[in-house]
């Protein structure tokens, strides 16, 4: 797909011409990867520079160690909430206290989640034992 040549400035931000080398460049530089791989996700996915983006994240993420949490990355924080099913500030606690092993994080998970069943349990015997007391008392 041709740059459109009438636009004047910098690059054209909706659309990637591989080839120009100045918008291979600029588009390497701002998905951090190199010019044959971009070139190759245009190949794959089109022109579209959001097309492209979001298919370099992915191929990213899929490269990238599926048992370590990266808090850094936000499609990360999004993968493993969702993954959890919990909050991204509950993901960011539970890394902070069982690390980024998402294992580790898995387990911390299911003992807390273990740990909140066992205390209601234990308000519910509490709460039929008060009960029990006023009806005997009565």
């Amino acid at each position: 797909m041709a740059d459109n040549k009438a636009t004047r400035g910098g690059v054209y931000l909706t659309h990637i011409a591989i080839t120009e080398k100045y918008e291979v460049a600029y588009w390497s530089k701002k998905f951090k990867v190199t010019p044959a791989k971009l070139k190759y996700a245009v190949k794959k996915v089109g022109h579209s520079a959001k097309k492209v983006e979001a298919y370099i994240k992915l191929q990213k993420h899929r490269a990238s160690d599926k048992s370590r949490i990266a808090l850094s990355e936000t499609y990360e924080v999004r993968y493993w909430s969702k993954k959890f099913k919990i909050t991204p500030a509950k993901l960011k606690a539970a890394v902070a206290a069982a690390g980024h092993s998402a294992r580790k994080v898995e387990a911390y998970l299911a003992a807390q989640k273990a740990a909140k069943k066992k205390k209601a349990k234990r308000a519910t015997k509490k709460a039929t034992r008060k009960v029990a007391k006023r009806k005997t008392a009565a």
